[in-house]
C-alpha cells in the first residue's frame, strides 16, 4: 500500500522505517540461501570465499553419480505419484466439505489438516511402527502413502479456499438441464476450481520432493530420495555437490511459488468475473 500524500512527516517516517525493518528481516531469512547458490559454482571442493574460480563440476556430479541419479529419480517418481494421489483425494474431500449440509464439517476439516499441525517426526515414527506391522517398510508403496498423508492437506486447503467463492447454483442449473453429475463436474465445477487444484498439486509435489524425515524412517536403500541422499552426504562428508543439489531444490521452490501466485491471481480474476 502506497503512503498517502497527506501523511504527516511522522507517519511517513514510520512507513519507511517499517519497510526498512521488513526488508532487513527478509534479507536475514534468505541470506543463507543466497550464500549457497554461488558456492555451488565453486571450482574447488571447499566452502571458501572468495572463490578461486567458477565451475559446473558439482552439477555434473549430481547428474552422473549413481547415488545422486537414483535419489533424483526416486524423488521424481515418488513426488509425481504423491501429487496424483493427493490431488484426487484432496479435491474429493474439499468438494464434500463444501456441501452446505455436510455434518461435522469443522471436526472433519481438523482431522484432514492435522498432518500439517502435528510435528513431522511424530508422523514419521507413527508411520514406521504402523508400516512395520503391515509390511510396508522399505517399499515405494509405503513411502508414497506416507508422503500422501503429509501432502493431501495442502490440496484440501487450496481447493477449499477456491470453493469459498464457488456459486453452487451453477451446478444446480446444469443438473436441472439434464446433465449427469460427471458432466456437471467436468464442464462446470472443474474449470472453476482448476487453479486451486493446480496450486494444491504443486504444494503436494514439492512437499513430497523436499521431505526428508519420513524418508529416513520409511525408505530403504533402494528408495533413497534426493533429500535423503543430501542428508546422508552431510553426515558422512561435506561436498559442494550438496550445494548444487540444494540450489536445484531452491529453483524448484521458487518456480512453484511463482506459479502458485500466478494461479492465485487468475483465480481471483475468475471469481471477479463470475
Amino acid at each position: 500500500m502506497a503512503i498517502s500524500s497527506y501523511a504527516t512527516p511522522i507517519e511517513k517516517g514510520w512507513y519507511y522505517l517499517n519497510r526498512l525493518i521488513c526488508g532487513a528481516v527478509l534479507l536475514f531469512l534468505i541470506a543463507p540461501i543466497l550464500v549457497i547458490i554461488p558456492l555451488s559454482f565453486n571450482s574447488v571442493p571447499f566452502f571458501t570465499f572468495p572463490m578461486p574460480g567458477l565451475s559446473v563440476r558439482w552439477y555434473e556430479e549430481i547428474l552422473m553419480a549413481d547415488q545422486w541419479r537414483m535419489g533424483l529419480r526416486n524423488s521424481i517418481f515418488v513426488a509425481v505419484s504423491v501429487t496424483l494421489l493427493a490431488t484426487v483425494l484432496g479435491t474429493l474431500a474439499a468438494l464434500g466439505l463444501s456441501r452446505p449440509n455436510f455434518p461435522w464439517r469443522t471436526l472433519v476439516m481438523c482431522v484432514l489438516i492435522s498432518p500439517i499441525i502435528v510435528p513431522i517426526v511424530i508422523i514419521a515414527v507413527a508411520a514406521y511402527f504402523f508400516y512395520a506391522d503391515i509390511g510396508l517398510l522399505n517399499s515405494y508403496t509405503g513411502l508414497i502413502l506416507a508422503h500422501t498423508t503429509v501432502a493431501t492437506p495442502f490440496v484440501v486447503i487450496t481447493v477449499t479456499a477456491t470453493l469459498m467463492g464457488f456459486d453452487h447454483s451453477l451446478t444446480r442449473a446444469a443438473a436441472g438441464l439434464g446433465a449427469p453429475p460427471i458432466i456437471v463436474f467436468f464442464k462446470v465445477t472443474l474449470p472453476l476450481i482448476l487453479p486451486g487444484m493446480i496450486s494444491g498439486s504443486l504444494f503436494a509435489f514439492f512437499t513430497s520432493f523436499g521431505e526428508v524425515v519420513v524418508a529416513l524412517f520409511i525408505a530403504g536403500p533402494e528408495q533413497s530420495t534426493l533429500p535423503k541422499v543430501m542428508f546422508s552426504g552431510i553426515r558422512e562428508q561435506i561436498s559442494p555437490s550438496i550445494t548444487a543439489a540444494a540450489t536445484v531444490l531452491v529453483l524448484f521452490a521458487v518456480t512453484a511459488l511463482t506459479t502458485i501466485e500466478l494461479l492465485r491471481r487468475r483465480s481471483e480474476r475468475l471469481r471477479g468475473i463470475h
